[in-house]
């Protein structure tokens, strides 16, 4: 192939020739697209990108630069990158060097130069597809070839490769200019968490001084982005994070106040071990799910999940919070969704009473998909969307605000929980 030509090809046999931008390579993955404006590096690095090649709608992307704080992993978790031009002289004070740098240091391959408004329409018309991105290869057939036979994402537990091999504590707050990233405390437990005024609290009162005690949260990372750590910290958690494959049982001997459930990649009915010890601390403990998590819980509740037709991947997304009226404006990264409809027809769901118990809190204004939901009786909610953002708007901050709420609400367990609890481990060997 010639000097710095690249190829994009796709499974239905839709070929864009352009050039190469970042690592000289092959990669495979579902073609998705973006519509963030910027955070170029934040998506990049986001674990639930894993199994995918991006595509960012906004035509100029790489203008400021790379730096070491904008990241929400260790990596970049991207199996690609598509851009209409990349920047080729970075401005900003904070960059440390150029984004095909950055791409061609980490092994991304990546394309420019081709039309991203013509594929962004193919795929809202088709639906996102397998897709190869090749600087070696010069027949588009093969590559159609490969592309065809890629294994897809539905059925695969990605989760196991984006997810910490052992547990690990983190103690980093949110970034607040200009201090930087800050350090916990007992007095900054509302720190850079915003106004929650006109915000419904779902769980009553706080139990005392706020200040009294950090909670104790154990996180499940299924590719959790380390921006949910930091507001997890910034509400007045200290946050353990634990492999995706943890067993109920181990996270019940450590006594924490609540549980958290991450975002992740590809299908969540992929990871049946997570759902099923999910299942099993449903109403033992306070339970707060985002995207890959919310589907999670939708599963162990006893719902089902579907692929959306080109998911949802962006920081403009409308959703309705039902419990206030309030529309947000909320960055999302998911192929999936729950169906709220299942609660009522499947028989697992009867396992936590009334399917009517499950309710549906917050409705995507584009496609009426469901965003967030919680039960009536339990301690425990979701949403489908990102309220940790990184990038995006910060509207949906407060949700860190419930998930503290309900986890003092529900500091003295009930009789029921605590007989949950043991029976859980009873079981365990």
């Amino acid at each position: 192939m010639g000097v710095g030509k690249a190829i994009l090809a796709l499974a239905d046999g839709t070929v864009f020739e352009g050039r190469s931008f970042g690592a000289a390579g092959e990669a495979v993955g579902e073609v998705v697209f973006n519509t963030s404006m910027s955070g170029y590096q934040e998506i990049l690095t986001d674990p639930s990108y894993k199994g995918q090649i991006v595509t960012m709608t906004y035509p100029l992307i790489g203008n400021y630069g790379v730096n070491p704080e904008d990241v929400e992993s260790h990596r970049p978790f991207v199996e690609g990158f598509v851009v209409k031009e990349g920047s080729v002289l970075p401005s900003n004070w904070r960059a440390r060097k150029s984004l095909e740098e950055y791409l061609r240091e980490c092994g991304i391959v990546g394309i420019q130069g081709i039309d991203t408004r013509a594929l962004t329409r193919h795929i809202r018309d088709r639906g996102a597809q397998e897709g190869v991105i090749s600087t070696v290869e010069e027949d588009p057939g093969r590559l159609v070839a490969k592309a065809k036979a890629s294994p897809g994402l539905i059925g695969r537990d990605l989760v196991k490769e984006v997810c910490c091999a052992d547990p690990f504590t983190w103690g980093r707050g949110i970034w607040e200019w200009p201090k930087g990233y800050l350090e916990p405390s007992a007095e900054n437990r509302d720190s850079g968490q915003g106004s929650d005024l006109g915000q419904l609290s779902l769980f009553g009162a706080r139990a005392g001084s706020r200040a009294a005690r950090r909670l104790r949260v154990l996180a499940y990372d299924c590719g959790i982005k380390w921006n949910i750590l930091r507001q997890l910290v910034s509400a007045g958690c200290d946050v353990t994070v634990v492999p995706a494959a943890t067993t109920a049982a181990e996270l019940l001997r450590q006594e924490p106040d609540g549980i958290f459930l991450s975002n992740g990649p590809g299908d969540p009915e992929g990871v049946p071990y997570l759902i099923e010890a999910v299942r099993s601390l449903i109403g033992v403990k306070p339970i707060f799910g985002i995207c890959l998590g919310h589907q999670i819980v939708g599963l162990a509740l006893g719902g089902r999940t579907y692929k959306l037709k080109f998911g949802h991947h962006g920081g403009n997304h409308p959703v309705k919070d039902l419990t206030t009226g309030k529309v947000e404006i909320t960055a999302q990264n998911h192929g999936f969704a729950v169906d709220m409809a299942s609660f009522t027809t499947e028989e697992a769901g009867r396992r936590f009473g009334d399917p009517a118990d499950i309710v549906m809190t917050h409705v995507n204004l584009n496609d009426l998909t469901c965003e967030g939901l919680r039960h009536r009786r339990l301690p425990l909610f979701t949403v489908q969307y990102h309220p940790e953002a990184s990038p995006g708007p910060h509207d949906a901050h407060y949700l860190f605000r419930r998930f503290v709420e309900m986890m003092e609400a529900n500091g003295r367990p009930t009789p029921a929980a605590a007989g949950a609890a043991r029976a859980v481990l009873a079981e365990s060997p």
